[in-house]
């Protein structure tokens, strides 16, 4: 079938038959109408046949809730992001902490501190490595910014996270931050472990077939903000993890893989008040002013996890 048959087709099914001319929607009439082309036109190109193309709407439906897997896995997260930073660079925002991608297992609502956190219980300990982290937030000019505030979450040393591994307790591994008058943060908690998606799930039945694996390296998510700047969605990954630079989601990037330091050191033990040695993490997070221009990202709408 020619391009300009499938097109003329696509056009049929999607404006050629409109029962309700008030609530069409033309920029999401627009979007359905150039997806449904270009999947009429592979489809066509690639010979899809009746059982294959069924085998996938029937995939659609079994995805549920791994959708949140499967998009970073096939690049689409990691494509938004750059996407972004496209319109950032056009806007002149460009600079800053590098962003990447949120993924799906933020929950809202952490409780608050200032200046230092605890985030971890304290029931992980015989299977995790004490971690400090600290830094300072800093403004455009590179000043720092007092009360910017630092969400962190991660998983723990199993790779699972709280309210999703309902084993955990409430909160566990996620903390909000206001930096103190030095525009400084600092938490303690475990060094988490990489996540894998379900072996058996359907985000890996699309990864086999492609020779791909589902692990992500040991990381930590940041969220920064402060006002008169933009949000920064970002993380961290755990320098020497196994998947440093093979994660299945795409979120490695350059300047956001900080040195791991093990402390040994017996006073510096003994003022922690630890008996065994612990990791510290330095990373200072940059931030970029707002403007008042239509320039998406700060703020992404999407659907999050309420405790």
């Amino acid at each position: 079938m020619e391009r300009s048959q499938i097109e003329a087709l696509a056009t049929q099914f999607i404006k050629g038959k409109i029962d309700f001319p008030e609530q069409v929607n033309p920029r999401i009439q627009d979007i359905v109408l150039r997806i449904v082309t270009d999947l009429m036109q592979t489809i066509n190109d690639l010979k899809i046949t009746a059982d294959e193309y069924w085998s996938g709407v029937e995939f659609i439906g079994d995805l549920g809730k791994e959708a949140g897997l499967l998009s970073p896995g096939l690049g689409f997260d990691h494509f938004m992001d750059l996407m972004i930073e496209e319109d950032l660079k056009a806007a002149g925002l460009d600079g800053g902490t590098v962003r990447t991608i949120e993924g799906p297992l933020y929950v809202a609502g952490a409780p608050e501190e200032k200046g230092f956190a605890r985030l971890d219980d304290g029931t992980d300990l015989d299977n995790g490595t004490v971690l400090f982290m600290q830094g300072t937030v800093y403004g455009e000019d590179d000043k720092p910014l007092p009360n910017a505030k630092v969400e962190v979450w991660h998983a723990n040393s199993l790779g699972n996270y709280s309210f999703f591994d309902e084993s955990q307790s409430h909160f566990n591994l996620r903390r909000s931050i206001i930096t103190d008058e030095n525009g400084h943060y600092a938490f303690r908690s475990i060094v988490p472990l990489g996540y894998s998606v379900p072996p058996e799930g359907m985000t890996q039945k699309i990864l086999g077939p492609l020779g791909r694996h589902g692990h992500r390296p040991a990381h930590i998510h940041f969220f920064a903000s402060a006002d008169g700047h933009r949000k920064l969605t970002t993380q961290i990954n755990i320098d020497g993890d196994e998947y440093l630079w093979d994660d299945f989601a795409f979120a490695s990037r350059e300047g956001l893989v900080p040195e791991v330091t093990m402390v040994e050191d017996a006073d510096k033990l003994q003022e922690k008040g630890l008996d065994a040695p612990y990791a510290s993490i330095d990373f200072d997070f940059h931030l970029v002013k707002d403007i008042d221009k239509p320039v998406q990202g700060s703020e992404v709408e999407r659907r999050r996890a309420q405790a």
